[in-house]
Formats: C-alpha cells, sequence, structure tokens
C-alpha cells in the first residue's frame, strides 16, 4: 500500500478489510442455503429467514447498515469511499467484475466482489488457491471418492434430452440413442442448456421457455496458456527469492477502474478490447509437480482474458484466436519484458472454444451473468432456486444455481441436500435404490 503512493489508504485499508470480512461473513451465510421462493413462501423459508435475521443483527448498527448500502452497488462507487490510489481501487474492483460481462461501474458489482471473498480466508485482498496436481488431480479425487461411495462414472457420453413419464423425470437419452432409467436426474450443465436444449418445450410452455431463453450468457472471458522455459522477470522484482514469493498469488494487468470499465464497453459493443484486462497465475511456483524436470518448460503459466465477448458484431474467433494470443502477449510485455522469448508452448481458448471444447453455454464460465436480477432467489430464475427444475424429480447443481461462482462446491452440496429432502419426505422415494439417479 506504500508503494501505491497513499499514507491515506495505508491507514483506510484495515478499516475496509475488516468490513470486508463482515459483511462477507453474512453472505457465506446466504450461499450455504437454499433461497426462499418469495411468491410460495414455507415454514422452512421463514426458518430460515429467523436465522438469517439473527446473523444480520449480529452484525451490529454500522455493519448492518453499510451491508444494506454497499450489496447493490457499484464496487468503483463502494472503493471511492475508501481509498484514493486508482492502482489499489483497481486491483479490488477486479474481483467485482471477474468472469462476467459487468464493469465496475455496474449496479450489483460489491455484491459480486463481497461473494468472492466469502468463505476465505483472506478477507479484501482474496484468496488464490492451487489443487496440488492441478485441475485434474481435484477431478480425480472426486472421482475417487464417488467411485469408492458406488458410483459409476461414464466420460464421454453426452446427454441429448431428459426423459419424462407423466409429469417427472425419468431418465436420460445419450447421443448413441442408448437410454438410461432414473428416478432422479441432476444436472451439472447450465440452466440454459438443460431447459431449453434437454426439456421437451411443451414441458416448459411459452413463458417459462421465454424466460430461460432470456437468461444472461454474456461469456467475455478467453484464456492463455504458456508453458515458459523460466520464470519472467516482472518490472520492480529484481530480486529472485522476493519475486518467487511474491507471483505465488495472482498478477492482475489493470492499471486503473477505467481501463477495466473500458474492456466491460468493448463486451457490451461486441468487440476485442483494444487492452483487455488480464489476470495470470504461475501455479508451478506453489506446485513444481506440474512441470517435468527434464523438459524445457520450467514453468506454465495461465492467463485469464477479459475483454473478449463470445457475440462479436465483426469477425470470427476461429480466425482471430492466434491473434488474440498476440495481443496477450503484447500486454504482458509491458510488465515482464522478455517473456516472450521464453515461451516454449501456446494455447489459446477462445470464448467459442470455451463453448465447444468444455460445454460452456457461451462461453461464459460461470454458466450465467453473476448480477443481482440473477442471483440468490432469482438463479436462475424467479421460482427455481431451491435447485429443482419445472420437471419433478429434476435438479440443477452447478454455477448456474444458487449460490453461483467458481470451484466452490456450493451448488452441489445445496444441490444434493434438497434431493436427499426430497427423498425423505415423499413416500413414493423411499424404496428407491441409493444408485438410481443419473
Amino acid at each position: 500500500l506504500g508503494a501505491a503512493g497513499s499514507s491515506h489508504d495505508a491507514a483506510a485499508y484495515s478499516g475496509f478489510d475488516r468490513q470486508t470480512r463482515a459483511l462477507s461473513g453474512l453472505l457465506a451465510r446466504l450461499m450455504a442455503i437454499t433461497p426462499p421462493d418469495p411468491s410460495h413462501p414455507g415454514l422452512s423459508d421463514a426458518l430460515g429467514a429467523v436465522r438469517l435475521g439473527l446473523g444480520y443483527r449480529a452484525l451490529g448498527t454500522q455493519d448492518g447498515r453499510a451491508f444494506l448500502r454497499v450489496l447493490p452497488m457499484p464496487i468503483a462507487d463502494h472503493l471511492d469511499d475508501w481509498f484514493e490510489s486508482d492502482a489499489l481501487r483497481a486491483a479490488l474492483a477486479w474481483r467485482g467484475v471477474r468472469y462476467s460481462a459487468m464493469g465496475p461501474r455496474d449496479a450489483g458489482s460489491t455484491q459480486t466482489f463481497l461473494a468472492d471473498t466469502a468463505g476465505t480466508r483472506e478477507g479484501a485482498a482474496g484468496e488464490t488457491v492451487f489443487v496440488r496436481g492441478g485441475p485434474a488431480a481435484l477431478a480425480g479425487a472426486l472421482a475417487a471418492a464417488a467411485t469408492a461411495a458406488g458410483v459409476t462414472i461414464r466420460t464421454g457420453a453426452t446427454v441429448v434430452s431428459v426423459r419424462t413419464r407423466g409429469d417427472r423425470a425419468s431418465g436420460v437419452v445419450l447421443t448413441d440413442g442408448e437410454e438410461i432409467e432414473a428416478a432422479v436426474v441432476v444436472s451439472g450443465l447450465d440452466p440454459k442448456h438443460t431447459l431449453l436444449s434437454l426439456l421437451d418445450p411443451a414441458l416448459l410452455g411459452p413463458h417459462l421457455g421465454w424466460q430461460a431463453g432470456n437468461l444472461r450468457l454474456k461469456g467475455s472471458v478467453a484464456k492463455v496458456n504458456l508453458a515458459l522455459s523460466d520464470l519472467p522477470a516482472f518490472e520492480g522484482l529484481a530480486d529472485q527469492d522476493d519475486a518467487r514469493r511474491r507471483l505465488r498469488g495472482r498478477i492482475v494487468l489493470a492499471p486503473s477502474v477505467a481501463a477495466i470499465d473500458r474492456a466491460a464497453d468493448a463486451v457490451k459493443a461486441g468487440r476485442i478490447a483494444e487492452h483487455p484486462v488480464l489476470e495470470a497465475t504461475i501455479p508451478s511456483l506453489v506446485d513444481p509437480t506440474l512441470v517435468d524436470g527434464s523438459a524445457p518448460a520450467r514453468h506454465v503459466m495461465s492467463v485469464l482474458v477479459q475483454g473478449t465477448p463470445y457475440h462479436r458484431r465483426v469477425g470470427d474467433w476461429d480466425a482471430d484466436r492466434e491473434a488474440l494470443g498476440d495481443r496477450v502477449m503484447a500486454e504482458l510485455e509491458t510488465v515482464a519484458r522478455g517473456i516472450g522469448g521464453q515461451v516454449v508452448a501456446r494455447q489459446v481458448l477462445t470464448p467459442l472454444d470455451l463453448e465447444r471444447d468444455h460445454g460452456l453455454t457461451e462461453g461464459h464460465p460461470l454458466h450465467g451473468e453473476p448480477a443481482l436480477d440473477q442471483w440468490f432467489a432469482w438463479r436462475p430464475l424467479l421460482g427455481f432456486a431451491s435447485y429443482r427444475l419445472p420437471v419433478d424429480g429434476l435438479y440443477l447443481c452447478a454455477s448456474g444455481a444458487h449460490p453461483g461462482g467458481g470451484v466452490t462446491g456450493w451448488p452441489g452440496q445445496n444441490a444434493a441436500r434438497e434431493v436427499l429432502a426430497d427423498r425423505r419426505r415423499r413416500p413414493g422415494w423411499r424404496g428407491m435404490p441409493s444408485r438410481d439417479a443419473a
């Protein structure tokens, strides 16, 4: 903070961090519950409201008022109340718009910032966590736990529709025509794809079909993965030991709040930002097993690129893929001279690639915008935030469901709780085999 040139900000930061931890703590309680249906509230909703009310009361008068005031605010306005340094404001504001098409001047981006903090230990600074062995190791650990519990996992088996019998789900159909019967179907796909591509439109009806079609999945994120021959020399980090320590977290290239805003404006206009916002990590500094000691690459860098709209007015992502990679490298060169000469291999994933290769509709990593009108009781749609979809026995369990976000496990845990609750409540399910689910 001293390096940012503001003694005021250094003094203000501890108060901001304290408030952020307090407000995100209450938000974490919201994220761990099943949202109520305001149009049909039940007893469990009333009990949940009482518990949340007690949590809100525990904030105290000052933080309680702050919670209600700042939650719908643009993150830029919230940070203006605390800090002078534009560089510091930009570093913090970035976490309020990451993975979304929102800009820091958009309403509700403070809620996104607080949600990114909820459940973590590092407060306003945010938390950077790497899985030892990479994301594949996490998937492997989850698969091993599921297999040990008796689950059969089939990869390469794409579901093309959800079967129904009467008014409830009865299984799924695969691309090769195979039908798998199940009393419960839980979808880890986004709500738009689940509702519009897997269900018979007659089951939705025109109004719900129209609502599902209007779900906003404005993908604006690309990814560039780099294999590097050495650790890049970042500006201001001449000491190698100091560099290795500081570069273990997130490296954000967002010089000002206005720069983040311009990247968001470019997305809204359907064009690639001239200067996209970058968030880079070097996970090999934390986990050296990610690189083979005998290989030319000694480090790997993952770069999140924001300001890259899935829907473009002009241009084609397949034709412009490598040009985007070149633009990202040019931005990195401004803070790490010579990094281009260290690249052993490069992979560029456009929003279109994220859709085609990873199943992210419109390339949206969060399965839907995290704005206030697609959050809590409105995620994915009002009346369906309980993880139950309009067909009995069909549930949603991924980021398109409450509370959204990245790899937190919250949507899946909450959805599993509701599936099990339905099984206990409904006599017809009590004889259901424990593995009778898809």
